[in-house]
């Protein structure tokens, strides 16, 4: 996947400016896919002259003007043949477990606070992604909660969080397995 692809689909949901792209991909796209904002902005301008982004000028009260990008036809006609198009499952390249694997070379225990380290980030991403879950689909699974027609768009939005979620639950576990494999080994040194 491109980072053209990730922009037109965050703007198919909402256009926006620049710097409102670059906050969605810190706070929902950023999840599964990064960008810093000068690879945002830089890509925007390359979309605008491709014909793949339309582009506004808004007034702000007190403020220079805003521009607000929007999918031209050009876009989603693009966005329609790469989802068309197959992608290769992902490989996983995890320098973390080749180091837990070269710790039998070593002193395992010496792994230990790294392994806490990543056990923690994982933490942290899995409270953010729970807690965009409450602030984004409150009450989601709960009875009642699919009440009126259903809204592809949230839907699909919700069960990639979901994806997330469960995937740092699952990195959470495999972490909390490693330590406890790294204390074992540690205290036989």
């Amino acid at each position: 996947m491109a980072i053209e692809h990730a922009i037109l689909v965050s703007l198919l949901e909402q256009p926006g400016s620049g710097y409102e792209l670059a906050r969605r991909f810190e706070r929902s796209i950023g999840y599964f896919w990064t960008a810093s904002h000068q690879q945002i902005y830089r890509v925007l301008k390359r979309m605008e002259s491709d014909g793949w982004v339309d582009v506004r000028d808004v007034p702000q009260q007190g403020r220079p003007d805003k521009k607000e990008y929007s999918v031209a036809d050009l876009g989603r006609s693009a966005l329609s043949a790469w989802l068309h198009r197959p992608v290769e499952p992902e490989s996983l390249r995890h320098d973390l477990a080749v180091k837990i694997r070269g710790a039998a070379f070593d002193d395992p225990a010496a792994l230990i606070r790294e392994v806490e380290r990543h056990r923690q980030a994982h933490a942290e991403r899995l409270a953010q992604y729970l807690a965009g879950e409450e602030r984004d689909f409150p009450g989601a699974g709960a009875p009642g909660a699919a009440d009126g027609p259903p809204d592809a768009g949230r839907e699909l939005q919700h069960v990639v969080l979901r994806g997330g979620i469960a995937y740092e639950r699952m990195t959470l576990a495999w972490l909390d397995d490693v330590l406890a494999t790294l204390h074992r080994l540690g205290s036989g040194h």
